[in-house]
Parts: C-alpha cells; sequence; structure tokens
C-alpha cells in the first residue's frame, strides 16, 4: 500500500509543473488578444485620420491654385507710322454741262449721238426758226430805211449850216436841220443793234460744244420742238456733254482724319470692282475746309488722269487713302478691351498681378483697336479678360504671344 501511495504521491508531483505551465500559457494568451486588437484599432483609425488631413491639406492646395486664375496675354503691336483708310467714293468729270438752245425752234437735224468725242466748237445740231429769220430781214429792212433817211438828214444838215454861214437861212432852220440829222443817227444805230440782235438769235440756230469732250446724253430728236425759255415752258436741254480726260472723284473723310488730308500731297489709290487688280493713282487737290455738320466729314476733292477714258464718269469707287499717323500708337486686339462704367480698360501683368489700365482708344479696325494712350510696349495685356477681373489680383500666365502674333 504504502508503495502504491507513494507512486501515486510521485505522478501528481511529476505533472505539476505542466499543469502549471498551461494555466499561465491561457492566462497570457487572453491578456495579448485584446492588446493587439487594441493596437491595430488604434493603427487603423490613425492611418484614416492621416489619410483626411492629407486630402484636406491636398483640397486646400488645389483650392489656392483654383483661385488663382489662369490668363493669356498678348503684347501691344506698334502701329504703322501711316494709315491706310478705305472710303467711299463718286468719280465725276473734270467739266460736265447740258448744252441748252438759245432760240425757239425745231431741231432740223443733230450731228453726233451718244458716246461722240466732239471738239470744242464743232456743231452739234441745227434749229430751224423762220420766225427769228424773218425778223431778221425786218429789222435790216429798217436799219436801211433808217440810213436812207439820215443820209438825207446829213445832206440837208450839211446844206443848212452852209446857208446859215451865209446868213441865207435863219439859226431856227438851221438848228431844226441839226436835229433832224442826230435823230435819225440815234434812229439808225438803234436798228443796227435790233439787226445785231436778231443776227445773234439767228446764231443760235446752230449749237456749238462749248469744250472738248464726249457726248454723255442726246435729249432730243429731228422735229421737236425747241425751248429757249423765252416762255413759261421748260427750256430744252439738247445734250450732255463732259470732260472725261480727267475726273474728279470725291469722297468725304471722317472728321478724325480729316488733319491728316493735305491738298497737293495726299495721295490717294482707286480701286473699281469691275477692275480687279488695278490701282488708279491720284491726288488731292482741294478740300471744302469745312466739317459738315450733318456727316462729320470732309468733303476731299480727287484729281485723277483718265488716259483712254478707262474709267467711267458716275461709277463707285474705293478710295485709298494714307493718312500719316501723327503720333506713337499701339494696336491690341478687341478681345482684350474692357468696357466699364469708367472707360476703356484692359488688363496689365506686373510683378504677376493685375493692374487694370485705361486707356485712349483711338480708331477701330474692327478686329484692332488703336491705343493713343495708356500702354506701353513690352506691357503683357491680357486676353479676354473675365468680368470679375479686379486690380491686384494674382494670376498665372500660360501663354504669351509677341507682337503680330493676336492677329
Amino acid at each position: 500500500m504504502s508503495n502504491i501511495a507513494v507512486k501515486q504521491t510521485i505522478d501528481r508531483t511529476e505533472t505539476a509543473p505542466s499543469d502549471l505551465r498551461g494555466k499561465q500559457q491561457h492566462s497570457i494568451h487572453r491578456w495579448v488578444a485584446p492588446s493587439v486588437i487594441v493596437a491595430i484599432l488604434t493603427g487603423v483609425l490613425i492611418a484614416g485620420i492621416w489619410s483626411r488631413v492629407n486630402a484636406e491639406a491636398d483640397l486646400r492646395t488645389v483650392t489656392a491654385q483654383m483661385a488663382v486664375p489662369s490668363v493669356s496675354v498678348v503684347r501691344p503691336a506698334p502701329a504703322a507710322p501711316a494709315d491706310e483708310i478705305i472710303l467711299p467714293g463718286s468719280i465725276q468729270p473734270f467739266i460736265s454741262s447740258p448744252v441748252y438752245a438759245r432760240t425757239d425752234g425745231y431741231l432740223k437735224k443733230w450731228y453726233f449721238d451718244i458716246g461722240a468725242h466732239v471738239k470744242e466748237g464743232q456743231l452739234l445740231a441745227t434749229i430751224q426758226s423762220p420766225e427769228i429769220d424773218e425778223q431778221l430781214a425786218q429789222a435790216q429792212s429798217t436799219l436801211a430805211t433808217a440810213q436812207a433817211n439820215l443820209q438825207l438828214a446829213q445832206i440837208t444838215n450839211e446844206r443848212y449850216q452852209a446857208m446859215f454861214q451865209k446868213h441865207a437861212v435863219s439859226q431856227q432852220d438851221a438848228d431844226n436841220a441839226a436835229g433832224s440829222y442826230a435823230a435819225n443817227k440815234a434812229i439808225v444805230d438803234a436798228d443796227m443793234a435790233s439787226v445785231r440782235h436778231y443776227e445773234a438769235l439767228v446764231s443760235f440756230e446752230k449749237v456749238y460744244a462749248p469744250f472738248a469732250g464726249v457726248i454723255t446724253a442726246r435729249n432730243t430728236d429731228i422735229g421737236d420742238l425747241i425751248n429757249a425759255g423765252s416762255n413759261s415752258a421748260p427750256k430744252t436741254d439738247l445734250f450732255h456733254i463732259a470732260q472725261t480726260n480727267t475726273l474728279r472723284v470725291y469722297v468725304n473723310v471722317p472728321e478724325e482724319y480729316s488733319r491728316g488730308i493735305q491738298p497737293g500731297k495726299t495721295i490717294a489709290n482707286i480701286v473699281l470692282a469691275e477692275l480687279p487688280g488695278q490701282k488708279f493713282r491720284g491726288k488731292v487737290v482741294r478740300t471744302s475746309e469745312a466739317i459738315n455738320g450733318a456727316t462729320r466729314t470732309l468733303l476731299t476733292e480727287i484729281d485723277l488722269s483718265n488716259p483712254g477714258n478707262v474709267l467711267l464718269t458716275g461709277s463707285f469707287a474705293e478710295v485709298h487713302l494714307s493718312i500719316p499717323s501723327g503720333k506713337s500708337t499701339f494696336l491690341v486686339p478687341v478681345n482684350t478691351l474692357i468696357f466699364r462704367s469708367q472707360q476703356v480698360q484692359v488688363g496689365v501683368i506686373r510683378n504677376g498681378k493685375v493692374v487694370l489700365t485705361d486707356l485712349t482708344p483711338g480708331h477701330d479696325f474692327g478686329g484692332e483697336m488703336e491705343v493713343v494712350a495708356g500702354l506701353n510696349a513690352d506691357d503683357q495685356v491680357v486676353v479676354n479678360p473675365p468680368d470679375s477681373l479686379v486690380t491686384g489680383q494674382p494670376v498665372n500666365v500660360v501663354q504669351a504671344s509677341l507682337p503680330g502674333d493676336a492677329q
């Protein structure tokens, strides 16, 4: 019995440390598991917070970048020393005149039709005026009678004056003879004037060209009744004649360009749509020297040589005038301009910020605007400025253009 008891005791003694180690390990496992879970959760929480912090930082960076707008800029282009303006003009003959009849009658014959080139003094038409012819014949007969009476009065006066010297007639008879001679002489002078008058009317039966030119209109024909204005009926203009070897071109120059027009110096190039590719050179010869109050323009005349009559009177023409520029100016695209209540402005980039600059505009060329004052040659001007653009606003320049690239 004692041996069995001892053995059992020994066995229990041998197994006791093993159970103790198991319990210790179980206790450790129970403590480590929650710690690991806590650590994992803490790491996840920290990672999430860090991610949010980084996201917010990135958002702030992107927001700050987006708050600074990006703009394109262009540099002002220097304007040409002389501006060419194109204006509508009207081509007129150097001399143009209607040809009227100076005596009444019927057209007997005309010798030239439209388009005919005539010389000065050349016969154009003949008018038949039998009444004038008869009046001339009557005036000539009256003059002949008066001349005969004057001759008789002269002889009588000479006789009486000789007899008075011999005291053969009285003073009264001599004076009567002298008075009769003077009266008959006055009658002859009056009749001679009447004859010259009717001779002039008869000469008007032949219509001559007043100057060398081209017949542009014929308003009568054989047998037409011609009225010279001796009654209430309107006068008959037989022909229209124009001198076309030199032409006049009239153009209305806007007031803003009027100071650049210099008679005798300003050159004009005339272009016609019906003659593409051809330019005709003319020169400004005179202006009205007054601005039209209704149109605010200066009437300008250009003389244009027309050899061979290539150009037709009455044509519409484009007049190209070279107007010298009196000051240094710049050209900017119209999409750089800011129109606000103050005046015309542009945004200029200086030290990375916008400065709204007032301009003094000049000529408007459609796609470009001339700037008289307000810009320098090295300024960077914002293209397509937003409405929210203000002075002092920082911007990013993403594209720069050299002068002339904005076209």
